[in-house]
């Protein structure tokens, strides 16, 4: 089922994130696979060949193709060691940053590698101060990692929307609830709970007209349902490899809109956030421009490769 758009809210706020540009084209239908084009795909997967598979929502299926990348970089490791961060790695980290922001509709600078979505959220909530506006609205169907991240903060006053039907609910639950103390509605692209896809249009314009920052817990969306961050207007996506992008644990995938990146400065960070990071300067730190502020030291570099795969 699907959500459907409901009332937005109208209240003002001291903070107003810049709106997103408007659209440029909108998402196409998929197109059906052939039945030649579905048996090629499921020869990919070894799993396919003795069994049903319908976990993927908990950890998707490994491919021949990403085997034989997680080949090319034992290989590397071997052949050159450390030096392989220089003429390789690295450039994968870039590489793989650019296919995923291209996945979702977005720029390059726009996306960061974490180590996992509750690192990601982390990052993101530790970049905000919570006095002016200590609201946090979600709902009972999120996953928890979500509410975990504002359960911990005494000073956040955390709204949790109960579900009227027990599957989804109705953007008009959250238009009511966010208001100009709100800092973040914070919820789901698709309810691990029950699958329901929320309109993120909807949920985007609701929380920018009351000044507050979207943040979507999209990892049981991308890779499952089409995803356009840009066209859906939301402030902030994480996804990841794990699941329906059947790349593997390890590594998660963190979009910020490019007009909010500067107002946010995390109060966690790493030497991969650094604008200079080969300076090894250790009082000295300045941000990134981009969306790498965000990024938490070395990524596994294993899934990296298995995620390009």
């Amino acid at each position: 089922r699907e959500a459907t758009v409901g009332a937005t809210a109208a209240h003002g706020g001291t903070f107003r994130p810049t709106p997103p540009p408007s659209p440029a084209h909108s998402i196409p239908d998929a197109t059906p696979l052939t039945p030649a084009e579905r048996d090629r795909l499921r020869a990919e997967f070894p799993i396919l060949h003795t069994h049903t598979y319908l976990n993927a929502c908990s950890l998707g299926a490994l491919s021949h193709r990403a085997e034989a990348r997680l080949g090319e970089f034992l290989e590397r490791w071997h052949a050159m060691g450390a030096s392989a961060w220089y003429e390789h790695w690295m450039g994968r980290l870039d590489s793989l940053r650019g296919q995923v922001a291209s996945f979702l509709g977005a720029e390059r600078h726009e996306l960061a590698l974490s180590p996992s979505t509750s690192v990601a959220l982390s990052s993101v909530a530790e970049s905000v101060d919570f006095r002016a506006r200590p609201r946090v609205v979600m709902t009972e169907l999120d996953f928890p990692t979500l509410g975990h991240q504002f359960v911990v903060k005494p000073e956040v006053e955390l709204v949790v929307l109960r579900s009227e039907d027990g599957v989804g609910i109705d953007p008009a639950q959250f238009a009511e609830a966010v208001d100009e103390r709100t800092a973040f509605l914070a919820t789901s692209h698709v309810f691990f709970t029950t699958g329901f896809r929320q309109d993120l249009p909807a949920l985007a314009r609701i929380a920018r007209d009351a000044g507050a920052l979207s943040l979507i817990d999209g990892y049981q969306g991308a890779g499952q349902v089409a995803v356009d961050v840009r066209q859906a207007g939301v402030d902030i996506y994480t996804a990841g490899p794990l699941k329906w992008l059947l790349g593997g644990p390890g590594l998660a995938y963190l979009y910020v809109r490019e007009g909010l990146i500067d107002s946010l400065r995390p109060r966690i960070t790493s030497w991969f956030a650094a604008e200079e990071m080969f300076d090894f300067d250790l009082e000295g730190f300045a941000f990134r421009s981009d969306a790498r502020r965000f990024e938490m030291g070395t990524p596994a570099l294993a899934t990296v490769h298995m995620a390009q795969g």
